[in-house]
């Protein structure tokens, strides 16, 4: 479903049903709900009803029964009304959180099956103010509105109808003004919907200048950017700001444009109502049921014109909701499973382009890794190194050519298998908020023995200050790990690959962050790991990569030079000219290579 600026009244309203369809499975409490409305709605027509009896046996006929029957029924009709308030609001409010709590579930998920370039084309604030701005604007259509959409709609139906049965030919008054009212409602929900969706993108954009505040706070601290997130921010702020109060402009309006038609009808109907033709064919009581019902009349209209604007920010929030979750899913049409892979890679013609603009990453890449083989990509930063990776466990599929796995296609294997055979250690390190056992042991399905844990982490160099913790393996480590130093997070990354003991290792410069000592440890610890293991090393560092069983030298996406350390330093090519710049600082720039 795309964003259309023009959205259609009929697409409203399919957006608007298959919102109402999150309502279904709940269908019995709305129904109560229902009931509710409808007794409440009836009770407004019911008290006007009563002002007849009321004026006409207590006043003008004197009625003694009337005059003490009145005050119970009175009482009792209110008694109704409460009761029956009650049920309506609170058995629609439960629906309604059911249904928010169900979407929100229903859209992270989506997320969870969302394909890499998803989070490519995305940013992060713009999905998180889907999951919280949009959404409560979804819970307010779904329980407010049809609660004013009902209850008044009942109650305006049922005073109109009690009017035409005292009155008909006043009543045909506001059956007069009703095309007057609709075009005014419907002027004022085209601005509703305009505005309702740009005031979503905005609320996005403070999310996201937020979330990279928070994400970036040191940097912005160390280099004094505080004063331009502060502008940036305070320029969405206030186009945020303006355009809220356009849409709180359209609503001021336009309520008191359609209480002004209502109240004209009023005085219209007043004026007929005491010329002496239609006096001599009035009651007292008559006329006073008749004025009461006029006036119970105004409240609901207001609110269901007031409603619009809820109701237009809820579709409007629909749409974008249901835009996440009718996007592209991963592709997981493999049948296949493996065991437990031998670890053998083979990449046949493979070449990989992210967009259409942009040169290829990776280009007629044939390449066969041997089961336990040790193999380093280097190259300078966009020659390839980290896409060849992501190919491997389908972040992304390739544009031309196939992946196999002990000879199996890749494609033909589940997501979960396939990636069951795979451990990751990325130079960018993901922890989260939960304790360290917790992070090492993510995404096994069992819980892991104290033993298992206390051997990973002394194997990754990370049992000593685990174990210096007040809590040990249950301490919280924060947010992003915030609580830990750069080479401790770093460690718990390595500790969770060898706790999972996949087949094939996966390792984007897995030391980047640890102080020479620690690096010491564990690159004895990973060559330990990597004994038994098909292992794709992405180095930026060469010292970390010289007993690799072949280094793969790319530039531009291709293989230009392979073999191992000694041969490539011998050869005096590329690699040779990356290591003297990284070891003697070399001030010129690596030759290009054809």
């Amino acid at each position: 479903m795309t964003k259309d600026p023009s959205l259609s009244p009929a697409d409203a309203k399919l957006i608007y049903r298959r919102l109402l369809g999150y309502v279904r499975p709940y269908w019995r409490m709305f129904g109560v709900s229902i009931l509710g409305m409808l007794i409440f709605a009836a009770t407004e027509p019911l008290f006007a009803a009563m002002m007849k009896p009321l004026i006409d046996g207590s006043f003008v006929d004197r009625n003694i029964e009337m005059v003490r029957l009145m005050p119970w029924l009175l009482v009792g009709l209110f008694l109704v009304r409460g009761i029956a308030g009650f049920i309506n609001t609170y058995c629609l409010s439960w629906v309604g959180r059911r249904v928010v709590a169900d979407l929100r579930q229903r859209m992270f998920e989506h997320l969870l099956r969302a394909p890499t370039r998803f989070y490519d084309n995305h940013g992060s604030g713009h999905l998180l103010a889907k999951l919280t701005y949009n959404v409560e604007n979804v819970a307010n259509a779904a329980t407010s509105a049809v609660t004013t959409l009902v209850r008044d709609g009942f109650t305006v139906i049922g005073l109109m109808a009690f009017m035409l049965y005292l009155n008909a030919a006043l009543s045909m008054i506001f059956l007069v003004i009703g095309p007057v009212m609709a075009g005014a409602v419907k002027y004022a929900t085209k601005r509703f919907r305009r505005h309702s969706r740009r005031i979503q993108d905005r609320v996005g954009d403070l999310t996201h200048v937020a979330q990279e505040v928070i994400d970036g706070h040191r940097l912005v601290k160390a280099f004094g950017g505080q004063s331009r997130e502060a502008a940036r921010f305070n320029w969405i702020n206030e186009k945020t700001r303006s355009l809220q109060m356009k849409m709180i402009a359209t609503e001021a309006a336009s309520v008191p444009l359609v209480q002004l038609i209502s109240a004209a009808a009023i005085g219209v109907v007043v004026y007929l109502s005491t010329m002496q033709g239609l006096k001599e064919n009035l009651s007292v009581g008559t006329f006073m049921s008749f004025v009461v019902a006029m006036g119970l009349l105004l409240p609901p209209v207001k609110r269901l014109t007031s409603v619009n604007a809820q109701l237009q920010r809820g579709i409007i929030a629909a749409e974008s909701l249901f835009e996440l979750i009718d996007s592209e899913e991963e592709a997981d049409t493999g049948q296949r499973t493996l065991a437990r892979a031998e670890g053998r890679i083979e990449y046949r013609g493979v070449s990989h382009l992210y967009s259409e603009d942009k040169a290829p990453a990776v280009r007629d890449l044939d390449l066969i890794v041997e089961p336990g083989e040790k193999i380093a990509l280097v190259g300078r930063s966009g020659s390839g190194k980290s896409t060849i990776a992501s190919l491997l466990p389908r972040f992304y599929d390739p544009t031309a050519g196939e992946i196999l796995i002990d000879g199996v296609p890749i494609r033909d294997l589940t997501l979960a298998s396939l990636r069951a055979q795979i451990s990751l250690v990325s130079q960018d390190v993901v922890l989260f908020n939960d304790s360290i056992a917790n992070n090492i042991a993510y995404g096994r399905a069992e819980p892991p023995t104290l033993d298992e844990l206390e051997r990973v982490a002394a194997s990754a160099h990370a049992l000593e200050f685990i174990e210096a913790l007040p809590k040990g393996f249950e301490t919280l480590i924060g947010d992003h790990g915030v609580l830990l130093s750069g080479g401790q997070r770093q460690r718990l990354a390595i500790a969770r690959a060898m706790l999972k003991d996949a087949p094939i290792l996966v390792l984007d410069e897995a030391t980047s962050a640890l102080d020479t000592e620690a690096e010491r440890h564990i690159q004895a610890a990973l060559r330990e790991l990597m004994d038994r293991r098909t292992t794709l090393v992405i180095a930026h560092r060469l010292s970390t990569i010289e007993n690799a069983d072949r280094i793969l030298v790319l530039q531009d996406g291709r293989i230009v030079e392979q073999g191992r350390h000694d041969e490539l330093l011998a050869l005096g090519g590329y690699y040779a000219r990356l290591h003297r710049l990284q070891f003697h600082d070399l001030p010129e720039t690596p030759p290009a290579l054809s």
